[in-house]
């Protein structure tokens, strides 16, 4: 299961690192990172910065381990 939520986060910090500014084409840097619900559905919020200009980008990416893991320890409790 770590390795699988490795490789989603993985995955998103090549994302963001391939994502360049709309402003002025530098590169973006993860300032902070959140998780957030919408619709019964999770979603990793990483908060970033633009190394050059300072222009601020939130990106949003579907976190089905954290709903997973949530429902699975709900089942585990209720057989204890």
């Amino acid at each position: 299961m770590i390795e699988e939520i490795m490789k989603y986060i993985e995955s998103e910090f090549v994302i963001i690192n391939n994502t360049p500014c709309e402003i002025c084409g530098g590169y973006y840097l993860t300032d902070n990172t959140l998780i957030s619900l919408r619709d019964g559905m999770a979603f990793d919020v990483c908060q970033c910065i633009c190394e050059n200009c300072g222009h601020e980008k939130q990106f949003h990416f579907s976190a089905p381990f954290i709903i997973d893991r949530t429902f699975s320890n709900k089942n585990n409790s209720k057989l204890n």
